[in-house]
């Protein structure tokens, strides 16, 4: 397994190793002492047509999660911003793409916030979180915020009603 640093501190690339031969593939999709992560308590699944945005979304105070994040079908555009007032990072973003194909996996910190676009039909995303999801907690940012100008490739995604009425990161952290 490849581990890598983003430019965001705390954030990590997985990359496994991957057995191919004639029957298909293997790869270990986690391990508690390889990846040496917090301890998750949740793992959540969501399955995407293609044009599907799903975010900017994030949990408040103590309630905050860090995920880890891949593919198991399909591929998806992912977003994170850091949150964290006393980081030198705070307000940037970051993006990668995560599909069953290249099998890398994203580690997001708690205080992030997160989203994806669905780059194919029926795209299935798994996440395990750090803690357990808190519905009075939680909180979003609009996708096509102009502070923090993030290049999503699409003009018209498909959002929930809760997505489209997310706030901007000024009302937000202003």
């Amino acid at each position: 397994m490849k581990k890598e640093k983003c430019e965001l501190n705390g954030v990590l690339i997985f990359t496994p190793e991957v057995y191919k031969d004639e029957r298909g593939y293997f790869f270990e999709s986690f391990s508690e002492k390889k990846y040496k992560l917090p301890k998750f308590v949740q793992e959540n699944e969501s399955c995407s047509k293609k044009g599907v945005l799903r975010g900017l979304h994030f949990q408040l105070g103590k309630y905050s999660q860090g995920k880890l994040i891949r593919v198991i079908k399909g591929k998806i555009f992912d977003v994170i911003i850091d949150l964290r007032k006393n980081s030198k990072t705070f307000g940037k973003h970051f993006s990668i793409i995560l599909s069953d194909e290249n099998k890398k996996q994203l580690y997001i910190p708690s205080g992030f916030a997160h989203g994806f676009l669905s780059l194919e039909n029926n795209t299935i995303m798994n996440y395990k979180c750090t803690k357990y999801y808190n519905k009075k907690s939680e909180s979003g940012i609009i996708w096509n915020d102009k502070t923090l100008n993030i290049k999503w490739y699409i003009k018209n995604p498909i959002l929930s009603v809760k997505d489209f009425q997310n706030k901007s990161f000024k009302e937000l952290f202003n």
